[in-house]
């Protein structure tokens, strides 16, 4: 770089030549000895001693200095500008040089510390390579739980969507007279509820608003009062007498009522609350009962009694009575076989457990419960006359109200036998089973919000 310098320096001017100035004029011998005098050094000291090892003349030849070529009249001195604007630039091409080593080493560490790729191997004829599993999504964020009359709300949504749509379609722009209370009629008989609870909203309907306009939110509101007052004698909580012990629940009712899984569900209410609770698997026809009541009653954390598949069931009765009284239990509940009403054999064997018990306990059964499918219909209302006549049955629980449009049987059964309904279910899970309560029932039906 230095040397390069040094070359530019001696050869400034001969880059851009520049036309030979005129040959001076032959100067004086006065005009020479004034120059002679300008040009001679005023320091120099006439008397220094000379070197005693003065640089010799092949040293001089050989230590450089300007070319042969050049004149003393083409050295110049080289500017400033130009020495400032060299350094920059050989600075600039140190800073680039220096990046480019940079960049460069860290590509390098990048390679280096890259995983290898992965060899694919070549499979022999007859495989092919699997193709890659896609990732799995991630799991969505839980729903947030839906308070009790919202899931009662949303289970008889059928029912009550099918029902309000035909009553306001039924009363849009339409006075109240005979033929109107007459369709009205018709159509809350065909929604289940019955021919009572179809008589109190119409005559209830005509009385406040005969002759006058009527809108279907009208009539949904009066319908709900309606229902309410057939469902509220009805609404009651299951009493437990336990001054005996056990205290006896029977769980009856046609196969599909969900009878098994509703022992579950009352058995978890009960441990739940500090009692002492025995299972008695009574249904002997079906393996797959016993072993789910089985399942329940460790769930819950209570006592499991059973027995072989198709052994008398009157007489698991009687050992669970037995072992439940022997061991204090609080509450024996006993299962079942589903038996449908038609059959007369199968209400012989049912007769015979309650035939038993009461020799053991003459107010034994102290509950009989009857399990109820919401989607069979007009079909429950028979059921519940033969069961009651064979059993006794003195309580009810409705089932599978989610997503049937027949709920509305539930309040024709209330009008004509006037049971008690303990509880009504809306879902398999175990908190789907709540207490009846007649205005939220009511409202669901209507779809009034509460």
């Amino acid at each position: 770089m230095a040397l390069g310098f040094i070359k530019k320096v001696f050869t400034f001017g001969k880059e851009k030549p520049a036309e030979k100035p005129a040959a001076p004029a032959e100067l004086t011998a006065e005009e020479k000895a004034a120059i002679s005098a300008e040009t001679e050094p005023r320091d120099r000291d006439e008397d220094l001693a000379v070197a005693e090892d003065p640089v010799l003349a092949e040293q001089m030849e050989t230590a450089g200095g300007p070319a042969d070529d050049l004149s003393p009249e083409d050295i110049s001195m080289v500017p400033l500008e130009l020495l400032e604007a060299e350094a920059e630039e050989e600075k600039a091409e140190a800073l680039a040089a220096t990046a480019d080593d940079t960049k460069a080493e860290i590509e390098a560490a990048a390679v280096s510390d890259a995983p290898p790729e992965p060899v694919v191997p070549v499979l022999p004829k007859g495989f092919a390579a699997a193709e890659a599993r896609a990732p799995e999504p991630e799991a969505p964020a839980p729903a947030e739980k839906l308070s009790w009359f919202q899931r009662l709300k949303a289970g008889l949504f059928r029912t009550s969507s099918q029902l309000t749509s035909q009553i306001t379609a039924l009363f849009t722009k339409r006075k109240l007279d005979d033929e109107t209370l007459e369709e009205l009629e018709d159509l809350l008989i065909q929604a289940d509820l019955g021919v009572e609870t179809a008589l109190r909203v119409t005559d209830t309907l005509a009385s406040e608003r005969y002759g006058k306009d009527v809108t279907g939110e009208d009539v949904t509101k009066i319908m709900a009062t309606e229902i309410v007052k057939v469902l509220k004698p009805v609404a009651k909580p299951l009493a437990l007498d336990l001054s005996h012990k056990p205290h006896v629940i029977l769980v009856v009712g046609v196969n599909g009522t969900g009878k098994t899984t509703t022992i579950g569900k009352l058995a978890a209410k009960l441990s739940g609350s500090g009692l002492k609770v025995m299972l008695a698997a009574g249904d002997t026809f079906r393996a797959a009962a016993i072993e789910q009541l089985k399942i329940w009653a460790d769930r819950t954390g209570s006592t499991f009694i059973g027995t072989k598949l198709g052994a008398d069931a009157a007489g698991l009765a009687y050992e669970g009575f037995e072992r439940a009284k022997a061991e204090k239990s609080d509450v024996l509940i006993i299962d079942t076989a589903g038996r449908l009403q038609n059959k007369a054999e199968l209400m012989a064997e049912l007769e015979k457990i309650v035939r038993v018990l009461g020799k053991l306990d003459p107010d034994a059964p102290h509950t009989v419960l009857q399990t109820l499918d919401a989607t069979t219909g007009q079909n429950a209302l028979q059921q519940v006359e033969i069961f009651r006549n064979v059993a006794g049955v003195n309580g009810l629980i409705m089932t599978k109200l989610d997503g049937t449009a027949r709920g509305g049987i539930l309040v024709a059964i209330a009008a004509k036998h006037k049971l008690p309904v303990y509880f009504i279910g809306v879902g398999e899970g175990i908190d789907d089973l709540e207490p009846f309560e007649a205005e939220d029932f009511a409202s669901a039906i209507a779809g009034i919000a509460r």
